[in-house]
C-alpha cells in the first residue's frame, strides 16, 4: 500500500483545515479548495468544551471566557445544568485562522475563490468538508440532512459571567452567552420560525439589537459507501442534536478519519459505530427533556450534570 496520497479537501472550515494539517504532516500532498476569498466562520457562537484543547492545544490563547454551567429556562421551571467539562468562549473566526496557519506550515495548499462545479480530478482521495449545503454530498446524490436555522446578534455590554442562559422553543432554543466584552443572543430553530421566535424573545426582554447573522445548521449522519470520496463534519450532518454545535463532533470525526485513512469504508464503519448510538440517545434525551419541561416540569430535577459533548 502506498504511503503518500494526493488528497483534495473541499472546504476550508475547521474540519477540512484540521484534516489538511494532519494529513500533510504525515507526508500526503493535500490541496484545499475554498469558495470564499479567505478563512473564517463568522456565524457561530464559538462555545466549545475543554475538548477543543485536546485537538488544538494552541487555541488556549483564544479563550475569551469560561462557562461552567447553564440555566435552562422552561416556562414554569428553571434547571441548572452542570457540565463534565467546562466550555470556552472563543472567536470561531480566529480559531479557523489558527488551524489554517497550522495546515499551511505543514505543507497543505489552500486555493481560495474556487467554487468547484465538479469533483476534482487527479486525486487519490477526496474529502467533502464543505458545510451544510455540501456540493460533494449532492454530487454523490446522497440524502439531505435535517436543517435548522441559527441566528445570532450581539449586545455591546461587558459580561464575564461563568454561565449561559437558554430558553427552549419548538425544535430549538434561544440563548444568552457572556463573551467578556459583549453578550451574544441567538436562536436555533426551524427555519420558518427562528426569526420570529428570536424577535419576540428580544422584544419581551426589552432588548433592541440589529445586525443579525444567520446560518443553516444540518443534523444527521451521511457517510457514503465509497472508497475514494467521503464526507466529514457539517457536510455529513455531524452536529449535536440538542445544540447544533458541530466543531467537537467534526473534530472527533476527523480523528476517526485519520486513524482509518486511507480506507474510507473502514472510516464509515467506525463512524457508524461511534456516532449513530450517540445521535439516537441524544435525540431521545432531548425529546424527553422538552416533553417534561413543557408539560410535567415538576418531575424534572433542579440540578443536572451532563456530558459536555455527547450527553452520555
Amino acid at each position: 500500500m502506498k504511503n503518500n496520497y494526493k488528497v483534495a479537501i473541499i472546504g476550508a472550515g475547521i474540519c477540512g483545515l484540521y484534516l489538511a494539517w494532519k494529513l500533510s504532516g504525515k507526508g500526503n500532498q493535500v490541496t484545499v479548495f475554498e469558495k470564499k476569498e479567505g478563512i473564517g466562520n463568522k456565524v457561530c457562537s464559538g462555545l466549545f468544551s475543554q475538548r477543543i484543547l485536546e485537538f488544538l492545544p494552541q487555541s488556549r490563547k483564544l479563550i475569551q471566557n469560561e462557562i461552567k454551567f447553564a440555566f435552562l429556562h422552561f416556562p414554569k421551571k428553571t434547571i441548572k445544568l452542570r457540565f463534565t467539562k467546562s466550555f470556552f468562549v472563543m472567536s470561531h473566526l480566529e480559531l479557523d485562522r489558527l488551524v489554517a496557519g497550522l495546515a499551511q506550515k505543514s505543507g497543505a495548499k489552500i486555493i481560495f475563490n474556487n467554487n468547484i462545479s465538479s469533483i476534482p480530478k487527479g486525486f487519490d482521495r477526496i474529502i467533502g468538508c464543505d458545510g451544510a449545503n455540501s456540493f460533494v454530498r449532492r454530487n454523490l446524490k446522497l440524502p439531505e440532512p435535517q436543517f435548522r436555522l441559527g441566528i445570532q446578534t450581539f449586545q455591546k455590554k461587558e459580561d464575564s459571567s461563568d454561565f449561559v442562559e437558554t430558553w427552549p422553543c419548538e425544535k430549538g432554543f434561544m440563548w444568552r452567552i457572556p463573551r467578556g466584552k459583549e453578550i451574544e443572543y441567538g436562536i436555533i430553530a426551524k427555519p420558518e420560525n427562528a426569526k420570529k421566535f428570536l424577535s419576540d424573545f428580544l422584544k419581551k426582554k426589552n432588548i433592541n439589537l440589529k445586525n443579525f447573522q444567520s446560518k443553516i445548521i444540518p443534523q444527521g449522519f451521511i457517510i457514503p459507501l465509497n472508497n475514494s470520496v467521503t464526507l466529514c463534519g457539517d457536510a455529513a450532518g455531524l452536529t449535536k442534536p440538542w445544540s447544533g454545535g458541530g466543531v467537537i463532533w467534526g473534530l472527533k470525526a476527523a480523528e476517526i478519519f485519520l486513524k482509518t485513512f486511507p480506507d474510507f469504508l473502514v472510516y464509515r464503519k467506525k463512524m457508524r459505530r461511534f456516532f449513530i448510538p450517540k445521535i439516537f440517545m441524544s435525540k431521545t434525551a432531548t425529546k424527553l427533556a422538552y416533553f417534561f419541561g413543557f408539560n410535567l416540569p415538576w418531575l424534572l430535577p433542579k440540578n443536572v450534570t451532563i456530558e459536555s459533548d455527547f450527553l452520555m
